[in-house]
């Protein structure tokens, strides 16, 4: 028996007719192509295949999210736990398929978790210029009893040369003000008034404390067991790419990546071996046509986690994030 629904449970679900219809709508490549034949396109297959038939040096921005060194179900394929030699192994089999992918002026972005962050950091800084690591918190999860709580993952900022893209003035945060200081003239002193609060807009750090792992009142919700939010894809994008640049993500899952591309004026190549997940991707690129906000974006700015603004606006709704 089929449960109900929550009345304010917005995950997106697909029908078996729209997982058929939607399924036509996805690509496979078995020889080499030019960069216009899969620009904008979800190709349903093994990334080990597809990788060799990319051009060269066609890509801005590479965003890799690949399985962390865990024994994780991904619908109907598993991932187990490596030996942390072994996993390093298997990630620099990956990162030197891609580098041959990207523009001298290249960004690279690469997730992972505590157990696995040493070993990315060793294959990273063999192909690239290590920018940064960022740490963002996952507020979602159990508690554990006789360890510390893992609320924490990581992402490497890396990229091809000194020559690249950082659009910082496009990721400030807006943040509440709780102490607005004023200046001898009275007059906000780094802040501003608005009709919903007192806000500072500040510079981003590489400690992101604002972000919601997507959950089931959220839109953006699909069933995919480690999604990353639509949020935290438009803070990277923004900062490392320009309209029009190309965004490649080979382990695309539900599609985070390309529907943020999109929604945010770029071009993008997702690359997903499941079926189900391409077919996410797609109905989420069809419904960002009719909607191309960013939960927690806004006005050019990042809002706090749970900020609520009654007004309208200009790339959001005015939800809380």
């Amino acid at each position: 028996m089929t449960k109900t629904p929550a009345p304010r449970n917005r995950t997106l679900t697909l029908t078996q007719e729209e997982q058929q219809y939607f399924a036509t709508h996805l690509r496979t490549i078995s020889e080499p192509v030019k960069l216009e034949d899969v620009l904008n396109a979800t190709i349903c297959q093994n990334a080990a295949e597809v990788i060799p038939n990319l051009p060269d040096d066609s890509v801005d921005l590479l965003f890799l999210d690949p399985p962390y060194n865990l024994k994780k179900v991904f619908n109907n394929l598993t991932f187990s736990e490596l030996a942390l030699g072994d996993y390093e192994v298997w990630l620099e089999n990956w990162v030197v398929q891609l580098t041959r992918l990207l523009k001298s002026t290249a960004s690279v972005y690469v997730c992972s978790d505590w157990r696995s962050s040493a070993a990315v950091h060793r294959v990273l800084e063999r192909h690239f210029i290590i920018r940064n690591r960022i740490t963002w918190e996952r507020e979602k999860g159990r508690g554990a009893k006789a360890n510390w709580k893992n609320c924490l993952e990581d992402i490497w900022f890396c990229t091809a040369s000194d020559d690249y893209v950082f659009n910082v003035e496009d990721v400030k945060l807006q943040k509440r003000v709780i102490a607005p200081y004023k200046d001898d003239a009275g007059r906000p002193k780094d802040w501003i008034e608005q009709e919903d609060g007192r806000f500072r807009q500040t510079y981003p750090s590489n400690l992101w404390t604002d972000l919601t792992v997507p959950f089931w009142s959220m839109p953006e919700n699909t069933d995919h067991p480690t999604q990353k939010p639509e949020k935290l894809l438009a803070r990277v994008i923004l900062a490392s790419s320009n309209e029009g640049d190309v965004i490649l993500d080979p382990f695309l899952g539900s599609g985070t990546t390309s529907v943020v591309a999109k929604k945010l004026r770029r071009n993008y190549i997702g690359i997903e071996i499941d079926e189900t997940y391409c077919c996410y991707a797609e109905k989420r690129l069809q419904l960002a046509e009719q909607d191309a906000s960013v939960q927690g974006y806004a006005d050019g700015f990042f809002w706090e986690r749970n900020t609520f603004s009654q007004q309208p606006r200009s790339n959001g709704s005015g939800n809380q994030q």
